[in-house]
C-alpha cells in the first residue's frame, strides 16, 4: 500500500496552519511499518517510541502534547497531555524534522500485529474519530484530541468506544488497529452491530449507541460481552479483526494456564535447581 502526495516546493504555500505534506510507502503484511519521505523543513510527529530508523538530516525533538501549535501557554499545553493521557498516549510526541537537502526518510513501526490505515483529514472533513490508542503517527500540524460519546449508557456500558480519539486537521494521519480491517460505508438511517473493541474507526457523522447483546441467556453464555456497539449511518466505519485487548486477555489466560510442573521446572531451569 502507498500514498504519494505533491510536494510543496515551488508549489502553491500552504494556508497558514496547514498540516505539512508528506510523500509515504507502507511496507509489511501482519508486521507493518510506515516510511515517510520528507522535504527539507518538513516535519512528521509520532507517539514517543515508535521510530523504526531514520536519516541523519532528520533531526528529532520531543514535545509536551501532540505537537501542534493550537493550544497556547503552559496551560493549553497541560490540557491537550491531559486529554492525551485520557485516551491511552504518553504525555510527550515526538517531532521529526529535516533540516538538511534534498530528500529524507524516517520510519514508524506498529507496535502490534496489525494494520496501518492512512487518513488524509481533508477527505473526511478534517475531522476523524479511532479507537483509543490507535494513532501511529502524523504530518506536522494534525492535532490529537479527545471524543466523548455524549449519552450516559454508552459511556457507562460502551467499552472501549466510550473515549476514543478525535484527529484534527487537513494532512495525513496513520492510525494502527489490530488484525485486518474492513471498511463500511452506512446509508441513511442503515445500522450495524459491532463488538465494542472492534470499532477502529468512523466518520463523526455516524451515531455510536449501545444495544443489548440479545437475551439474558445470551448475555451471560454467549461469551460476546453484554452489550454491541450500535453504529447508524450515514458516515463511514472501520471494523478491525483483532482488537489488542482480546489478544492480550488471550494472552494473559494462557499464561496463566501454564501452572504445575512445566512451570516449576522452567523455574528451576532458569535458577540451576530441581524444580522437584
Amino acid at each position: 500500500m502507498a500514498g504519494t502526495v505533491p510536494s510543496i516546493l515551488g508549489g502553491t504555500p500552504r494556508a497558514s496552519g496547514a498540516a505539512d505534506d508528506i510523500d509515504f510507502k507502507i511496507t509489511g503484511q501482519e508486521m507493518q511499518f510506515i516510511e515517510s519521505e520528507l522535504d527539507p523543513g518538513e516535519s512528521a510527529i509520532a507517539e514517543a517510541g515508535a521510530m523504526m530508523f531514520k536519516h541523519p538530516a532528520v533531526q528529532m525533538d520531543s514535545v509536551f502534547g501532540d505537537g501542534s501549535k493550537a493550544p497556547g501557554g503552559f496551560f493549553g499545553k497541560i490540557a491537550t497531555a491531559g486529554k492525551r493521557l485520557l485516551t491511552g498516549e504518553s504525555l510527550f510526541m515526538t517531532v521529526f524534522t529535516h533540516q538538511g537537502q534534498g530528500k529524507a526518510r524516517v520510519a514508524f513501526a506498529a507496535p502490534y500485529p496489525g494494520t496501518i490505515l492512512a487518513f488524509k483529514l481533508s477527505d473526511y472533513g478534517g475531522h476523524l474519530v479511532a479507537q483509543r490508542d490507535a494513532f501511529l503517527c502524523a504530518a506536522k500540524g494534525v492535532t490529537i484530541g479527545i471524543h466523548f460519546q455524549k449519552k450516559i449508557m454508552t459511556g457507562l456500558f460502551g467499552g472501549e468506544g466510550f473515549i476514543m480519539q478525535r484527529l484534527e486537521g487537513d494532512g495525513y494521519v496513520f492510525v494502527h488497529v489490530g488484525g485486518c480491517v474492513i471498511e463500511r460505508v452506512l446509508g441513511d438511517g442503515e445500522e450495524l452491530h459491532v463488538d465494542t473493541g472492534c470499532v477502529a474507526a468512523m466518520t463523526p457523522d455516524v451515531d455510536f449507541d449501545i444495544v443489548r447483546a440479545g437475551s439474558i441467556k445470551s448475555m451471560v453464555f454467549g461469551g460476546e460481552g453484554v452489550f454491541f456497539a450500535q453504529l447508524r449511518g450515514p458516515g463511514t466505519v472501520w471494523i478491525q479483526s483483532l482488537p489488542f485487548s482480546r489478544l492480550a486477555g488471550r494472552v494473559l489466560a494462557n499464561a496463566r494456564g501454564l501452572g504445575g510442573k512445566d512451570e516449576g521446572s522452567l523455574l528451576g531451569n532458569v535458577f540451576g535447581g530441581d524444580s522437584e
